[in-house]
C-alpha cells in the first residue's frame, strides 16, 4: 500500500477536493484506502457452459489458489495469478470462466433477470454484463446489447460469442436513440452509464486517473440523464431498472436519482436491493430514496472491490 502523502501528491487536487467535500472524514478516509490497495483477480463462472465444481477441480489439480465469494456462488478469487496468466488458460479461451471484477458482477445480480424475459443492456460493451445476464436467464428469452462505438461492438461480439449466448442480439448506436418500437418493451433494463470512472483509480496506475477532469464529469452527467430517459422509456409497466456506475461521485450518482425521481416519480419508485455483498473485505452503504430503505448501494473500493454505485427501480403499472 503507498502512502497517504503519495495519494495526495499524484491524485488530482480537484478530485480530492470533490471527495472531501461529498463525504464524511472516514468515509474519505475508506475511499483513499482503497486507491492503494492491489487488488487480486476475481472471475466469473460462465454456467452456460460449465459449472463452478469442475473449476474448482481444475484450480486444484493445477495449484491455482482460490477463494469462494459467499454472496455470488458462481465467483472466485484468484490469489496466485495474474490476469494475462488466465488467459492463457483454456477455461479462458473456451469462454467457461470470465475475468471480471465483484463489483461489476452486482449490478446483473441486482436486476434478478428471469429465463425467457426481454432484457436491454443498454451501453453494453465489452460484454461482461451481457454475458452475465445471459447466464442468469439460462440463455432463455431474449436481450438487446447496445453499443455506440463500433470497435467497441466487435469486442462485445467476441466475447458474447466465446461465452456461449445465444439470446443476445448486438445493437449498435446511440443508446439516447433506441428506437420508439421498443417503448414499454423491455422486463429488464441495465444502464451501467458511462461515467467519470472514479471508483476504478488506483494510486499505482495513472492511467486509471490521467484523463480525469470536472468538465467530464459534467459532461457525462448529462449523458447520463439522456440515458436515463430511454431506460425509463422503453422499460414495460412492472419492468425493472438498474442503473449503475464505476464512480463514487454523488453527480453521478445520488444526484442523476434525485433529478430521476423529480422527472419520472409517477412512473417508477425504488425498489429495495436484497443482495448483500458481506464478507471479503466489502465496505459498503445502503442508502434510501423517499422512504424505501435499501434502494441505492455505495460500494467503496476496497482490497476486492472497485468502486461502485447500484440503484434499482420498477416501473409503475
Amino acid at each position: 500500500m503507498k502512502s497517504y502523502k503519495e495519494l495526495y501528491r499524484r491524485l488530482p487536487r480537484q478530485f480530492i477536493d470533490i471527495v472531501s467535500k461529498q463525504y464524511e472524514p472516514g468515509e474519505c478516509d475508506d475511499i483513499f484506502a482503497g486507491y492503494m490497495c492491489k487488488r487480486p483477480v476475481t472471475l466469473r463462472i460462465n454456467r452456460l457452459k460449465t459449472d463452478v465444481r469442475h473449476v474448482m477441480d481444475v484450480f486444484r489439480k493445477e495449484n491455482i489458489k482460490y477463494e469462494r465469494v459467499l454472496w455470488y456462488e458462481d465467483a472466485l478469487i484468484i490469489r496466485n495469478k495474474k490476469e494475462k496468466d488466465l488467459e492463457k488458460h483454456n477455461l479462458y479461451q473456451n469462454g467457461d470462466i470470465y475475468l471480471q471484477s465483484l463489483s461489476s458482477m452486482i449490478p446483473p445480480l441486482v436486476l434478478e433477470p428471469k429465463s425467457g424475459c426481454k432484457v436491454l443492456d443498454l451501453t453494453a460493451a465489452p460484454g461482461s454484463k451481457t454475458t452475465q445476464i445471459a447466464a442468469l436467464m439460462d440463455n432463455k428469452g431474449y436481450i438487446m446489447a447496445n453499443e455506440l462505438n463500433q470497435i467497441r461492438s466487435e469486442r462485445l461480439k467476441f466475447n458474447i460469442d466465446r461465452q456461449g449466448v445465444k439470446i443476445a442480439e448486438v445493437t449498435i448506436g446511440d443508446g439516447k436513440k433506441i428506437d420508439e418500437a421498443y417503448n414499454e418493451y423491455f422486463d429488464g433494463v441495465l444502464l451501467d452509464a458511462p461515467c467519470s470512472g472514479t471508483g476504478l483509480f488506483l494510486v499505482d496506475n495513472p492511467q486509471t486517473y490521467r484523463g480525469w477532469s470536472v468538465k467530464n464529469t459534467l459532461r457525462l452527467v448529462r449523458e447520463q440523464k439522456e440515458l436515463i430517459k430511454t431506460a425509463v422509456r422503453v422499460l414495460k409497466p412492472g419492468g425493472v431498472l438498474v442503473y449503475s456506475t464505476c464512480s463514487i461521485i454523488k453527480d453521478e450518482n445520488d444526484e442523476n436519482i434525485n433529478w430521476m425521481m423529480e422527472n419520472y416519480k409517477s412512473l417508477i419508485s425504488p425498489e429495495t436491493i436484497t443482495l448483500k455483498p458481506d464478507g471479503s473485505g466489502s465496505k459498503y452503504n445502503m442508502m434510501d430514496i423517499n422512504g424505501i430503505k435499501d434502494s441505492m448501494m455505495l460500494i467503496f473500493p476496497s482490497e476486492l472491490f472497485e468502486g461502485f454505485f447500484v440503484s434499482k427501480f420498477k416501473k409503475k403499472n
